[in-house]
């Protein structure tokens, strides 16, 4: 009998009768567990993959927004810490990023050993730096920059009303984040991954990542801008759950 959801916070893509290692994905502003479905055939069957559901969004969209941080990553930290250890490998793009990087710290202060590598793309440890996008206008010029797969949206007013409050919420809850520059080092290994034109995050400061762990570093640079990783699923996905290793950067 196929496994129901572990929770409303994690939708599972891929269901192993005996899964040997766990591969949790977090979602970019204004994204969805969805986004990484088609990651399911790039995993060995022994994976179970996992995509975060915010609020709002999909099969949640009428739950209320979480505006902050912190009750966002406490609720998701709490869920998982609730599943059999498997080894595991966190993966989180642009706002994602953030999100699994603090979900990690809550999961090691909570003594979890089982989360091995955390994959960080698109994003560098302290933001893009950029001002802060508040108003409608700005959310959308914001997205359509970055050439993501919500941009088309926009064209239709319906699904713009429709979408616009759950992007909105994301950009602002990442604005107002900051990575606390006391908070402990990781154990885990850390891999970064971007895009080359990325306008968001060059290498350099991808690299920045090295600092949050006293786990081995992996940089990865492939061709593409911000979604980058939507051509390059597959490869992508393959590198997250590869052996870590430690690269020059």
């Amino acid at each position: 009998m196929p496994l129901p959801p572990p929770s409303p916070y994690l939708t599972r893509h891929t269901r192993p009768e005996r899964p040997a290692r766990r591969l949790v994905c977090f979602p970019h502003a204004g994204g969805a567990a969805s986004f990484y479905r088609d990651w399911g055939q790039y995993v060995d069957p022994s994976v179970e993959l996992l995509a975060v559901q915010y609020p709002g969004r999909e099969n949640r969209f009428r739950e209320p927004l979480v505006p902050a941080m912190d009750p966002l990553v406490s609720a998701v930290a709490g869920e998982l810490l609730t599943l059999p250890a498997l080894p595991t490998v966190f993966f989180g793009h642009s706002m994602g990023a953030a999100v699994a990087y603090e979900t990690l710290l809550r999961l090691e202060q909570a003594g979890a050993e089982h989360v091995t590598r955390l994959c960080v793309s698109g994003r560098s440890p302290d933001g893009s730096g950029g001002p802060a996008v508040r108003t409608d206008d700005e959310v959308v010029a914001a997205v359509r920059s970055l050439g993501g797969t919500n941009a088309a949206v926009f064209n239709d007013p319906d699904l713009r009303e429709l979408l616009l409050p759950a992007i909105s919420n994301d950009y602002r809850l990442i604005d107002d984040y900051r990575r606390r520059t006391d908070a402990p080092v990781l154990r885990a290994a850390v891999h970064a991954l971007t895009g080359d034109r990325d306008p968001q995050v060059t290498p350099d400061e991808a690299a920045g990542w090295r600092a949050v762990t006293s786990g081995s570093f992996s940089l990865t640079v492939l061709r593409g801008d911000h979604f980058y990783l939507v051509p390059a699923a597959e490869e992508v996905a393959r590198i997250a759950m590869e052996p870590a290793r430690s690269l020059p950067v």
